[in-house]
């Protein structure tokens, strides 16, 4: 298995989706519902990169990035969201996001920005 990739969304079929196309390149592939969840998978397991949903219940994408900035900063986080709202992009890069996908996506697409993120 290649590079470790944490996914956390709160919708079932974004995780299986994700995950399929993550695992059919080589990436090992870790799964959270939620962003508490998020968090302690990456307390338990050593993780690459992290796809992060900014709308989620509870605690949002934003909030578990803020938590992971204290004991995960040199983790890559690429937010994959429907949300449109130029503000939450905006306010993802300033907190050092390593990039942002909208979903729907193109596999290549988040393939692409991936690799990018991952080489550098």
């Amino acid at each position: 298995m290649g590079r470790c990739i944490l996914v956390v969304d709160d919708e079932e079929v974004n995780l299986t989706l994700t995950e399929y196309i993550l695992r059919s390149h080589s990436y090992e592939v870790v799964t959270a519902s939620s962003g508490a969840q998020g968090l302690d998978k990456l307390r338990n397991r050593m993780i690459d990169l992290v796809l992060l949903d900014i709308d989620m219940p509870i605690m949002n994408g934003i909030r578990m990035f803020e938590f992971m900035k204290k004991e995960f900063a040199k983790i890559p986080v690429i937010f994959l969201t429907a949300s449109g709202y130029k503000s939450d992009v905006l306010e993802v890069f300033k907190m050092g996001a390593a990039g942002y996908v909208k979903k729907p996506f193109e596999p290549a697409d988040l393939l692409g920005r991936i690799e990018q993120v991952l080489d550098k």
